[in-house]
């Protein structure tokens, strides 16, 4: 994409180099609130969505991992609460307050080695090329300007017989589910984060952001055309959010 290109901020259009500003500013205001807004949010679901993601993509000893967008760690922590210390795993994130949250959040629970902390943007990777076995990105795609260009980034770094797994807000496909889902997303979640985290605006964002976000065919497509081979979709709770999970043959 060229300097003059638009993309979506929420529902507002603007230049493609802008929005990640703006998602970093939202994302530094919400990082010490970040994890019990997810537990309120969601009523603990997530949880489980993270634990299947992980369950499904059956990591072997001595995989070299990426959690990208990591966050504030919780995927990470799941992984190595399962796996430590077998695997060699590498959380990033663009933002430098949401990754200090990660690091401190392992390295609290005593998960010193084998695991290493890098800012990066999901547009520009700075790893080698085939790198990882597996790569993780949960709830953080839909906040990357350039989608299909992370997604490219995700293949390069994926060596043959490696995977991808996304974890992302997605389309539901139960009759019914839109209505309510609609109601709840922007009548109750920007009220939850002006009540426990004193910030609605950031919470809107995050609302419409899910509303913009490619459904679960375009997103399959957009996968396929970064170069992998295959990619199975799995809906969660009636489509409210889907796994992707993609394999570099």
């Amino acid at each position: 994409m060229d300097s003059t290109s638009k993309t979506h901020f929420g529902f507002e259009t603007v230049d493609i180099k802008e929005k990640q500003h703006k998602v970093n500013e939202v994302f530094t205001k919400v990082a010490d609130k970040y994890d019990i807004m997810n537990d309120v949010m969601s009523f603990g679901i997530h949880h489980y969505w993270k634990w299947l993601t992980i369950y499904t993509s059956n990591i072997r000893k001595g995989s070299k991992v990426l959690d990208l967008a990591c966050g504030s760690g919780d995927l990470s922590l799941l992984l190595c609460k399962n796996l430590y210390p077998d695997i060699h795993l590498t959380l990033a994130d663009i933002n430098a307050e949401m990754l200090a949250q990660g690091k401190m959040r392992l390295l609290n629970q005593g998960y010193l080695e084998n695991i290493e902390f890098v800012q990066a943007n999901a547009e520009q990777l700075a790893f080698p090329e085939q790198y990882f076995d597996v790569s993780f990105i949960a709830f953080g795609l839909r906040n990357v300007p350039n989608q299909q260009q992370a997604l490219n980034e995700l293949f390069r770094v994926t060596r043959p017989g490696g995977k991808i797994c996304i974890l992302e807000f997605s389309k539901p496909k139960v009759a019914g589910l839109q209505k309510f889902y609609d109601w709840y997303s922007f009548h109750v979640i920007p009220k939850m984060g002006q009540w426990i985290a004193n910030d609605s605006q950031s919470y809107q964002y995050l609302v419409e952001s899910i509303r913009m976000h490619p459904d679960q065919d375009t997103l399959k497509n957009m996968i396929l055309e970064a170069g992998f081979d295959r990619c199975d979709v799995t809906n969660l709770t009636g489509g409210i959010v889907a796994l992707h999970v993609a394999y570099r043959y």
